[in-house]
């Protein structure tokens, strides 16, 4: 395996900074708005996952993180909240085999076919108590409960064709489970794009699987990988599903899918409000969790050397459920302000011009030919043609193939230290640990002082820059993000997307320096090619 394999395998496998904020109506209407948290969590694992335990172990170990759990439902309580979100393997952990994760697994029923309440009915199902303790946990605390675990499901050889059966006459899933807030099972989601899960089968047809809340109106279910694909998230999202809840265990891979530069990029590019909770675990390199709207951000990043811990984050955000309130009330624009004195505020509004994807961009890039001098790098496993950024200010335009990138820019150095930028394109599938097809503009901090540093991870950088970047799609599904130094996110100033595909993103007045600006493309059409 190649040192690029190895670190996507170990990366995606698997601040002490946050940002609060909160939108306030220009009209408020009643139940515009819920209370919304996330919790980071810092697993307790099983030191041996190879080795299969008993049920009664393994039950045993999972006591211990839903131990911590009660005590974040409590807490969450406490400040409000209607809905609570636990991130992926929170209660069991990872790298399990088929085997060795079997005493893990509770049969979890259908809820769209039999109602049940395990806190309330918790003989209807045996070896169920991590259903009934997750139940229990909703109904004590009048929360809806968003959990992840693992779920048994027979499949009968007689009845299902071999090709879909496992051998061993029954599949294993990566599931999410949905309580309500008086303790009933209302929904069941079953990961549909595995990552190197061998504990795990993929079911043998997506799944689009939401759920409806008294508060916030229409919810939809995906799990980590399933981010990057077209089902089930832009599924739901095609289906008007505007509010994601997204359990993960994500390992950053910068610099272009560190967790919460991603997470903010998915709400903005989709229009969508993100419920993001992440596993914190620092060997492999875990952390970074949020609550994200079209309008707002509020994120956990820690940093090497922070202490290894939970991080509970609430949040009041809009509904955007269109049958929930009139759509013009959800993207109204409003007065935004400071949600936590702790916390550091930046005004939004102007991002929300990203709904206006039919208008014409008020910028268009100028004829400029591409940069004479470009060179070709890896960022991320992908072979990205780049072109430096030689001046103090000016213009770049650097292709790979016909697929071409723009950018506008000036900057300004913090010290007598030079950092070294480029500005990347690719255009293809990525092949590396996952098949997926890519368009991406990218506006990066090389590592050091050569040019084959370009597009290696970099986490801190002390040059501010102005800039404009441009890039024409073949695919409306594009994804922005700016990322500052120590993983603070920046607000684009203006984004936009034209009707002949070329998105803008423009930005200036940083308040750290860049790390990256990303437009990252998905185009899902070309995934099976």
């Amino acid at each position: 395996m190649s040192h690029c394999e190895e670190t996507m395998f170990l990366s995606i496998a698997i601040f002490t900074f946050s940002l609060t904020l909160a939108i306030v109506q220009t009209e408020p209407t009643v139940d515009s708005s819920y209370i919304a948290a996330v919790y980071e969590h810092n697993l307790v694992l099983n030191p041996d996952p190879r080795v299969p335990l008993s049920h009664a172990d393994a039950l045993q170990h999972m006591r211990k993180n839903l131990d911590i759990y009660e005590v974040q439902a409590a807490q969450a309580a406490q400040q409000g909240a209607q809905i609570l979100v636990f991130p992926e393997d929170g209660l069991q952990g990872f790298n399990f085999s088929r085997v060795s994760i079997s005493g893990y697994l509770e049969t979890i029923p259908d809820p769209q076919q039999e109602s049940w309440n395990p806190c309330t009915e918790p003989g209807k199902h045996n070896n169920t108590e991590v259903l009934q303790r997750l139940s229990c946990m909703a109904r004590r605390y009048n929360l809806y409960v968003v959990a992840n675990m693992a779920d048994l499901q027979p499949c009968p050889l007689k009845t299902e064709p071999s090709s879909s059966c496992p051998s061993d006459g029954h599949w294993q899933f990566n599931t999410n489970v949905v309580f309500r807030s008086d303790g009933l099972l209302v929904a069941r989601y079953h990961k549909y794009n595995l990552y190197f899960e061998d504990a795990f089968d993929t079911p043998p047809q997506p799944e689009i699987i939401t759920f409806d809340t008294p508060f916030a109106g229409k919810f939809g279910l995906m799990i980590c990988f399933d981010i990057l694909f077209h089902e089930p998230t832009v599924a739901l999202v095609e289906k008007g599903v505007r509010q994601l809840i997204f359990p993960t265990a994500w390992m950053n891979l910068l610099p272009l899918l560190d967790s919460v530069q991603f997470q903010r990029a998915f709400s903005l590019g989709a229009n969508v409000t993100l419920l993001a909770a992440n596993l914190r675990h620092d060997k492999m390199n875990m952390r970074g969790s949020g609550i994200y709207t079209p309008f707002s951000a509020t994120y956990h990043h820690a940093q090497k050397g922070d202490p290894e811990e939970g991080r509970l984050l609430v949040a009041r955000v809009p509904v955007l459920d269109p049958l929930w309130v009139r759509q013009s009330k959800a993207t109204e624009e409003g007065v935004i302000t400071n949600g936590s004195t702790s916390s550091k505020a930046t005004d939004t509004r102007s991002c929300q011009q990203h709904t206006c994807f039919d208008s014409p961009h008020p910028e268009t890039a100028p004829s400029v030919p591409p940069s004479s001098i470009t060179f070709i790098s890896p960022m991320m496993c992908d072979p990205f043609t780049f072109a430096l950024l030689n001046e103090t200010e000016g213009e770049v335009k650097v292709c790979n193939g016909t697929f071409c990138c723009y950018l506008k820019y000036q900057r300004f150095p913090q010290t007598s230290k030079t950092e070294l930028y480029a500005l990347g394109a690719f255009a293809g599938p990525h092949t590396v640990s996952g098949r997926y097809a890519l368009q991406v503009c990218a506006l990066v901090r090389c590592a050091g002082s050569d040019t084959t540093s370009c597009g290696q991870e970099v986490e801190e950088a002390e040059t501010k820059m102005d800039f404009l970047l441009e890039g024409k799609f073949e695919t409306k599904h594009v994804y922005p993000s700016i990322l500052g130094s120590k993983m603070v996110l920046e607000e684009p100033e203006h984004l936009k997307i034209a009707a002949d595909g070329t998105v803008s993103l423009k930005h200036s007045n940083m308040s750290s320096g860049l790390v990256t600006a990303c437009l990252y493309g998905r185009m899902y059409h070309l995934d099976n090619e």
